[in-house]
């Protein structure tokens, strides 16, 4: 899957929107692969697969594109 960075936060975990879906997914600095958290933007595009937490649907596997 595809979005867009909505926001980023100074704890290691942030947003992303992604067209389509209803509700923003959460990311933690720890799925990243190939960028740091510190590289990365509000309104940059990554790639991303989607899992299930108890907590709810999350990004794993982060790549900036």
């Amino acid at each position: 899957m595809e979005g867009t960075i909505k926001n980023l936060t100074d704890k290691g975990f942030g947003f992303i929107t992604v067209e389509g879906e209803e509700k923003d997914l959460f990311f933690h600095k720890n799925e990243l692969k190939g960028v740091t958290y510190e590289e990365l933007k509000i309104g940059d595009r990554v790639s991303f697969e989607k899992a299930d937490s108890p907590k709810g649907p999350n990004a794993t596997n982060v790549n900036r594109i």
